[in-house]
């Protein structure tokens, strides 16, 4: 073979290798396919869902509280309608049957996509409904190291994103809010599985750069056909301590009415959608 056989079929394998490496590329989802699909994953899956959820609260001396909880989910638009973006409002119903004092309470959010959610807690012992300003949703969720608006997701629109880094299994997002004084963190960084665009990890982060509250999915299993989280824990980084959810008998597409969402549900629930 002489040197100019020799020069064309190298040419032709690198030609050959730069096209396999640009349809790779290619192949790759851009930041805002993986931020929808990240996501739908985390709060969108199916067009309703039920879940058994037990939390555990251990504070910075070891000691721990456990409540109990049945979480209701309904999205407004069936599957086949849902904005790419946003995926489309929803609706939350969280009734507590444990410990003895919270047992009756309820906690309900309508999310919204162009307005600050509609949030209720319905405290039984005064039979009071309590409306839940927009400034409280990063306040703690009944005790734990969760916020309110851990339970039903942030707006994806509220902040700007950045891919910084392409792992053999993560998509690492750098999310930064659009709106810095209506929020306590700078920033928070997600690690996303690449396969299942499950998120596994979100690390927040203060004005001051300092790493502060994390975010780690411990247990994922796929139930009726969806990659679900069962287990998982968020942690102070500054204070200590965290809280463990773990969910159980979740199942998806059980045909939750949008009726049982009202606000007069609220003092009386739906017990056929809590056994």
């Amino acid at each position: 073979m002489n040197a100019v056989a020799k020069t064309w079929i190298m040419l032709t394998v690198l030609a050959a290798l730069a096209l396999v490496a640009t349809h790779a590329r290619a192949a790759e989802p851009d930041v805002k396919t993986i931020v929808e699909n990240t996501n739908r994953v985390a709060y969108y899956q199916g067009r309703d869902g039920r879940a058994l959820v037990k939390m555990t609260i251990t504070d910075s001396q070891g000691r721990t509280r456990t409540r109990e909880f049945i979480i209701l989910r309904r999205d407004d638009q069936p599957p086949d309608e849902k904005d790419d973006t946003t995926c489309g409002e929803q609706k939350f119903y969280i009734y507590f049957r444990r410990p003895a004092d919270l047992n009756k309470m309820v906690f309900m959010v309508h999310k919204h996509l162009d307005r600050d959610d509609d949030r209720w807690l319905y405290l039984p012992a005064l039979d009071l409904v309590k409306p839940i300003a927009a400034g409280d949703k990063r306040t703690s969720f009944v005790g734990s190291h969760f916020l309110y608006e851990d339970v039903s997701g942030r707006r994806i629109t509220d902040d700007t994103h950045e891919l910084v880094e392409t792992t053999e299994n993560y998509y690492v997002l750098k999310n930064t809010p659009k709106k810095a004084d209506t929020v306590e963190f700078a920033h928070f960084t997600m690690w996303v599985h690449r396969k299942t665009f499950v998120p596994v990890r979100t690390v927040y982060y203060d004005k001051k750069g300092e790493m502060y509250r994390t975010y780690e999915a411990l247990k994922v299993e796929t139930i009726d056909g969806y990659p679900t989280v069962t287990k998982s824990r968020m942690t102070d980084n500054v204070m200590g301590g965290h809280t463990v959810l773990e969910y159980q008998d979740v199942t998806y597409n059980i045909g939750l009415p949008e009726g049982i969402f009202a606000e007069r549900y609220l003092r009386s629930a739906p017990r056929k959608y809590l056994k």
